[in-house]
């Protein structure tokens, strides 16, 4: 699993060279003006009114990012925030923006991987920052664009930050279902005759250690929704409060999600221990019922393998008893032991 706290670098990521430029998009009465103009102009649009601004950064350098924290006034503290990685997720309010950081989690052949995406958010002007290409930022402008009537002149880019919210709480819910059905597989492995130990164990301990590192990032998600919810702070429009009352439900969906498929999976090792236990059981018992048959011939000719005279010594007759005896007992033995189901 590639986790934000063991990775260097996510997994597929670009090269320098394949780092996408800078993309930028400005709306003017709730209308798309501009797109891809340099970000050297986006002071110039704040200044003038009912404009909203949008940028995006992608893997960017500390160089890179002086431009964005000049035209913006950034704190050097929010910056350093949003170039270096394994930031755990939060929002922090400064005097005139607020910076988030949030992981948008995708499950890959059973490997869950985390993407962290900062955001600078002021009243007309988003910034988003990703550490890499593995978010879908064109799914994020499509989800802009299919607005459900919500005017971002009036909203501002609280509108724009709740789209991405709501874009990475629904990729965590994605991520939950797949983890969920992932556990339906091994839940069915358990009862499978062959019983597959070692795949069980594997994708099993794979299974918790996705389902807590999705957990130690999706919690903090809670926070950070409730904050913007938050009246007497009034980070986002009045309007939006609807919107992300809805994207709040869903963070307690994903903690409340994540929680029960731990505890199924704590169940599910403990159900593969007890049945292991019990198959273990059930080969003690025919591996002892089958010794216990076998020790009768073996006592049987033990005992008429002695060098002493007794009755049928050096007999044929002697031959026949000991041959009844072991066919006798081993037959008994065998009936008593299937007959309590031992065999």
């Amino acid at each position: 699993m590639a986790h934000p706290s063991e990775s260097g670098s996510e997994p597929g990521s670009a090269g320098p060279a394949e780092i996408p430029p800078p993309r930028t998009r400005v709306w003017r009465g709730g209308k798309l003006e501009a797109h891809d103009f340099p970000v050297a102009e986006v002071s110039d649009y704040l200044d003038q009114d009912d404009t909203v601004v949008w940028v995006d950064l992608c893997a960017p350098q500390r160089a890179d990012f002086q431009v964005i924290s000049d035209e913006l006034g950034l704190d050097p503290m929010a910056v350093e925030d949003a170039v270096s990685r394994h930031e755990r997720a939060k929002i922090d309010r400064y005097e005139a923006y607020a910076f988030l950081n949030v992981y948008v989690p995708h499950v890959r052949d059973g490997e869950l991987v985390l993407h962290e995406v900062s955001a600078f958010l002021a009243d007309r002007a988003l910034v988003t920052v990703r550490q890499g290409p593995g978010f879908d930022i064109d799914a994020l402008v499509r989800r802009w664009d299919a607005s459900p009537g919500v005017d971002i002149g009036e909203t501002g880019a609280g509108y724009l930050l709740y789209g991405l919210l709501d874009m990475v709480v629904d990729l965590q819910l994605e991520a939950v279902q797949s983890l969920d059905d992932e556990a339906d597989e091994v839940e069915s492995m358990i009862f499978d005759e062959s019983f597959p130990v070692r795949e069980m164990q594997r994708r099993s301990f794979r299974l918790r250690k996705n389902l807590v590192a999705l957990r130690r990032v999706a919690l903090p998600m809670r926070e950070v929704v409730n904050t913007l919810l938050r009246r007497d702070l009034r980070m986002v429009a009045p309007a939006l409060a609807p919107y992300l009352q809805d994207v709040y439900d869903h963070t307690l969906r994903v903690g409340e999600w994540t929680d029960s498929l731990r505890d199924l999976v704590a169940n599910l090792l403990d159900t593969r221990i007890a049945l292991q236990g019990n198959r273990m059981n059930e080969v003690m018992k025919k591996v002892t019922s089958w010794a216990a048959i076998i020790a009768v011939p073996t006592a049987v000719t033990g005992f008429y393998g002695q060098n002493v005279p007794y009755p049928g010594f050096s007999a044929h007759s002697g031959f026949i008893v000991s041959s009844v005896i072991i066919v006798v007992c081993s037959v008994g033995l065998y009936a008593v032991f299937k007959y309590r189901d031992w065999l």
